[in-house]
């Protein structure tokens, strides 16, 4: 017995330097960045470097934040409709897309960059127009936080997909012996090559009036310099959110607020029970819809973005 276990521990202690060899060896071999896309626009808010973007010339601002592994160029079926009757501006959280990545990646964190994009692009300060905030999955969370802090500066709420509160289960991340290099690199590196897999994900929260995924447009947030820090710095404590306390003193702001959900929606939380609790009309379902509303039925968002005007 001794002997099976002692040949059993080598084999083990083989199979784990084998392993880690070959994480080192592959982590060297992919040890690149990808160039952002030219003609990127930046500006400081909150003290993180920010990627941006706006459309429109005129109308009742709306600010729309993106939800996890997005960025601006997520809502780029939507913002076309919007900016007919709408200035539009979106920019990239901390941590994903082309902004400056900054910890503590913390929900106030979150909620003081949008706080600091309002002033950069001066909205909802003395004199200015209050802007419509559309938070997606993580971003009906950070929406949800920056109007709890400063609620007189924002012109009315949606959540979109997502209901703002932590995922169940309290802190969910990768297993710990994954966190410590170099496997963590490897898993993260060799997740981001498999464009079949990313597909399949995509195409689990789309619904089929999604267009074809665009890999690259996709990944290549995540192959910029601090990229791969920064996701494990923010999924060790699971996706930052508010505490359902602290949410539902969002019905004692007397702003308008409208809760859409994609039909289908299994991961954005329960769209009816949002609604009640922030104090919401009844949630606005999307038939045959699923996560990705904003690029699955960008119509039927725009016109909910409407009534809040």
């Amino acid at each position: 017995m001794k002997r099976f276990l002692w040949r059993g521990f080598l084999g083990l202690l083989g199979l784990w330097l084998i392993v880690t060899v070959a994480s080192f060896g592959y982590n060297f071999a992919t040890n690149g960045t990808a160039a952002p896309p030219p003609g990127l626009e930046y500006v400081e808010s909150g003290g993180i470097h920010t990627r941006y973007e706006t459309w429109g010339t005129s109308g009742t601002p709306v600010v729309l934040v993106h939800g996890a592994a997005e960025s601006v160029d997520t809502w780029s079926r939507l913002v076309p409709l919007l900016a007919k009757t709408h200035r539009v501006y979106a920019y990239d959280i901390t941590g994903y897309g082309y902004s400056e990545r900054k910890a503590p990646y913390t929900i106030e964190h979150l909620a003081g960059q949008l706080l600091g994009f309002l002033d950069a692009m001066h909205l909802g300060g003395p004199g200015e127009p209050r802007p419509i905030l559309v938070g997606h999955s993580l971003g009906a969370g950070v929406a949800a936080e920056a109007t709890l802090e400063a609620p007189g500066r924002v012109g009315g709420i949606m959540f979109l997909d997502g209901d703002g509160l932590p995922l169940p289960g309290g802190k969910p991340g990768p297993p710990s012996w994954l966190i410590i290099p170099p496997y963590r690199t490897s898993l993260f590196r060799l997740v981001l090559g498999q464009g079949w897999l990313l597909k399949k994900v995509y195409n689990s929260v789309c619904s089929p009036n999604c267009p074809q995924m665009n890999v690259d447009e996709w990944t290549r947030p995540f192959r910029q310099p601090g990229a791969e820090q920064a996701i494990w710095q923010m999924t060790a404590n699971g996706i930052p959110a508010v505490p359902a306390d602290r949410l539902a003193k969002l019905k004692e702001l007397k702003l308008p607020k409208v809760v859409v959900f994609g039909a289908n929606d299994t991961n954005g939380g329960n769209a009816a029970e949002t609604a009640t609790r922030i104090g919401a009309p009844a949630p606005t379902l999307i038939p045959n819809a699923n996560h990705l509303t904003l690029i699955s039925d960008p119509a039927q968002v725009a016109a909910a973005v409407d009534t809040l005007r």
